[in-house]
């Protein structure tokens, strides 16, 4: 059905929202459904369509506005981004913020994924944050090098360090900027170093490392008992009492490599 903006909308195209108690441009209109052209594929006008206040534009109308001065906009804030368009969510500085933060997410659902919890110990949990750290440490250090070896058979400047920082299509400032900037991998790579030095500084103060050492301590102890034990048991020759100090520690290394 063809929109005609100059007229009011038939019923099948009318907004279902009501107006508020707080409606002050028609007060005769409070309590009573609104006039307005339903927003395309929804079923409420832009002041009506209900949007979480965490996706919901942070700027305000102006204290000039008809309806509402100074309240906080009512429309959507651009992806990845604070502001609606009225509010300069296209605004050179909004688009590089958003395009970085874009990255950034999508980069980080690469380097970690989240299950189901698993019942465990505070030592257990430091000891697998500290694999799990190190293990997206050496990922990320593969796609760092990545990119240090594209670089290297290219002519360009480095891609660490040197890339495309704002990128428009339209308008008079349209084109793009290349700018000196960390590349995105090396962030998160130097963040996840700073955090696997962080737990394993955790790890050493909790003791984890002197507690496996004790635990090796008395496995050995106890192994040493059982082989005495055997050994009594056995009632071995002087002849192959003879040969126990060179055969169990034979095989005892061999089971530890």
């Amino acid at each position: 059905m063809a929109r005609a903006d100059k007229g009011p909308p038939p019923p099948e195209e009318r907004c279902q929202g009501i107006y508020g108690d707080k409606y002050r441009q028609r007060p005769e209109l409070r309590g009573q459904q609104c006039e307005q052209w339903k927003w395309p594929g929804g079923e409420f006008c832009v002041r009506h369509r209900p949007i979480p206040d965490e996706k919901r534009c942070i700027g305000h109308l102006s204290r000039n506005h008809r309806s509402h001065p100074g309240e906080r906009c009512p429309m959507q804030a651009l992806p990845d981004r604070t502001v609606c368009t009225f509010h300069g969510g296209k605004s050179p500085n909004a688009i590089m913020g958003a395009e970085r933060r874009a990255a950034e997410r999508k980069a980080r659902a690469l380097v970690q994924t989240y299950g189901l919890k698993v019942e465990t110990t505070a030592t257990e949990a430091l000891l697998e944050e500290v694999k799990w750290t190190a293990g997206h440490v050496t990922w990320l250090r593969e796609r760092v090098q990545e990119i240090e070896q594209y670089s290297s058979n290219s002519d360009g400047e480095n891609p660490l360090v040197w890339g495309i920082t704002r990128s428009k299509t339209g308008g008079e400032d349209r084109g793009e900027t290349y700018e000196a900037a960390p590349n995105v991998w090396i962030k998160l790579y130097q963040t996840e170093r700073a955090h696997l030095v962080k737990v394993c500084e955790s790890a050493i103060r909790a003791g984890i490392e002197e507690r496996r050492v004790k635990l090796a301590e008395s496995q050995g102890e106890q192994v040493a008992q059982a082989i005495r034990g055997i050994l009594a048991d056995l009632r071995l020759t002087p002849e192959q009492l003879a040969l126990v100090p060179d055969i169990v520690p034979k095989h005892l290394r061999s089971l530890i490599s």
